[in-house]
């Protein structure tokens, strides 16, 4: 029906402004969903009957099993000789992430950590995905640690650094000059914008030195002093996708995270939009620790076991409370 001319002009005006703007809108509406459903699709999905460890979600709480792999397939030209040329794939990086009443934890798991892996008995917990993938390193964790898991994220070498570049890089600071001659990571002292490959070098970094006053020194090269650094570079990237700086660079974050991904089935679009607005409304900061661990050598292997500590912070993880 028309607009009749007996109407003022400016009312006419109004009606046609809030016309295009509730147009705009409900394209907009659209277009986000769209934009979720495409991205969705673009996840690879890991079947329910590959991960029948999983545990189901019974309340609020989520423990999400989040992996590192260090696959070298498709590395590009500027990755190659960096990291050896070892086939198929292992557990680089293990943490555990827990969400629960708008608090988030975060605990990293040595990759080094003695364990009874379920049909194979004493092994490094990076053994178990090589020998049964994701289900049984799923189980061994929950075995040997008595951590429930709920949901199950991995992503490689190239699919990480692929996410960092597609937020526009990763900054840090640095108060020395640093290097790993071994992973390639090699800075100058102050703030800079790390690109994919170099965050990645200094993620992977197990020789970490700092030019002090006194020259070269090996600072944190241990797998206790990586998985800080890995910690850090995790929640410095939540942190930047976050702030309104980065605002333009989130759709293709986001998408490219999407098809860098392996996740289990169940993780769909209303958990992984919940999970979105619980990282992005969280309370506090993402409380974050390594599993306290110590040295052993059995059988001249060199493992990594849990301390005295190690069951008060697993028990402060599971019940969300803060680490002490």
């Amino acid at each position: 029906m028309s607009t009749p001319d007996y109407l003022p002009k400016k009312k006419k005006r109004s009606r046609k402004v809030v016309l295009t703007l509730l147009i705009l809108a409900v394209l907009g509406v659209f277009g986000v969903i769209g934009f979720v459903l495409w991205t969705d699709s673009q996840v690879e999905r890991i079947p329910a009957e590959e991960l029948t460890s999983l545990d189901p979600v019974t309340g609020e709480a989520r423990n999400f099993l989040m992996v590192g792999t260090d696959s070298r397939e498709n590395l590009p030209d500027d990755f190659e000789g960096r990291f050896g040329d070892f086939s198929g794939s292992r557990t680089d990086v293990i943490m555990v992430g827990h969400f629960e009443n708008g608090r988030g934890q975060l605990l990293s798991i040595p990759r080094d950590l003695r364990v009874e892996i379920p049909g194979h008995g004493i092994d490094k917990i990076n053994a178990a995905f090589v020998f049964g993938g994701p289900d049984l390193l799923v189980d061994t964790i929950k075995q040997n640690l008595g951590i429930d898991i709920h949901h199950y994220v991995e992503i490689d070498f190239v699919g990480f650094a692929n996410t960092v570049d597609a937020l526009g890089g990763i900054t840090l600071s640095f108060p020395f000059d640093s290097r790993d001659v071994k992973s390639g990571f090699e800075i100058e002292a102050g703030t800079h914008t790390l690109t994919g490959p170099q965050a990645l070098a200094y993620a992977r970094s197990r020789s970490f030195e700092e030019l002090q006053p006194g020259g070269w020194t090996t600072v944190r090269a241990t797998d206790i002093g990586r998985m800080g650094r890995q910690q850090e570079l995790l929640l410095t990237m939540l942190d930047e996708a976050k702030s309104l700086g980065n605002a333009f660079n989130l759709p293709a974050f986001i998408s490219s995270f999407a098809k860098q991904v392996r996740m289990d089935s169940s993780l769909d679009v209303p958990i992984m939009l919940d999970l979105g607005r619980r990282l992005f409304t969280l309370d506090e900061s993402i409380d974050a620790i390594s599993l306290p661990v110590r040295g052993l050598t059995e059988g001249g292997v060199s493992y990594v076991v849990p301390t005295e500590e190690a069951q008060g912070v697993i028990t402060l993880f599971k019940t969300g409370q803060p680490f002490t």
